[in-house]
C-alpha cells in the first residue's frame, strides 16, 4: 500500500486530477466559457509547447543518464540545454498543458487550477528536490539557482 501511495503522489497524477477537476467543472456547470475563438488555438499552442518543454528536459535527463523520477537521489546535476532557462521545465510544461486544456475546453474560471498546481508541485516536490540538489552539489547548485528562475 505504501508503494501505491508513493506512485499516486506524482506530478502527472496531480496534473490529471486537476485537469479532471477543470473538465468536471465544465460538465457540471456548462456555459462557464466565454466562447472566444482564440482560446482554442492558444490552448492547443500551450499544450504543444508544454510537451515540447518536457521533451527537451527528458533529452537532458537521458543525456546525463539520470532518473527523471521525483524524490530519487540525483546522480547528475542538469544545467545545460533547457535547464539554462528554467530550473523545472517538466513542471512548467505540466502547468502549460493544464492551462492549455482549460483554454481549449473554454472553461476559463477553471484557470484557477493552474496556480493551485504550481503551489502544490512547489510544496510537494520542488522544495525537496532543491534541498537534495543543494546537499549533493553545494555551491555549484547555489550559483546556478541564483541565475536560473524556478519556473519562468
Amino acid at each position: 500500500m505504501r508503494n501505491l501511495k508513493h506512485w499516486l503522489d506524482m506530478p502527472p497524477v496531480w496534473l490529471a486530477v486537476l485537469a479532471g477537476a477543470a473538465f468536471a467543472l465544465d460538465r457540471a456547470v456548462p456555459g462557464l466559457g466565454f466562447g472566444l475563438g482564440w482560446t482554442h488555438g492558444l490552448g492547443n499552442a500551450l499544450i504543444v509547447f508544454g510537451f515540447g518543454l518536457m521533451g527537451l528536459a527528458m533529452w537532458e535527463f537521458r543525456r546525463a543518464r539520470t532518473s527523471v523520477i521525483p524524490r530519487e537521489v540525483p546522480t547528475s546535476f542538469l544545467k545545460t540545454g533547457i535547464y539554462r532557462l528554467t530550473r523545472n521545465p517538466i513542471y512548467l510544461g505540466d502547468a502549460m498543458i493544464l492551462a492549455g486544456l482549460v483554454l481549449r475546453w473554454d472553461v476559463l474560471p477553471a484557470l484557477v487550477v493552474v496556480p493551485i498546481f504550481v503551489w502544490l508541485i512547489t510544496k510537494r516536490f520542488i522544495r525537496g528536490e532543491e534541498a537534495g540538489l543543494l546537499a549533493r552539489f553545494g555551491d555549484d547548485y547555489s550559483q546556478w539557482a541564483a541565475r536560473v528562475r524556478r519556473w519562468v
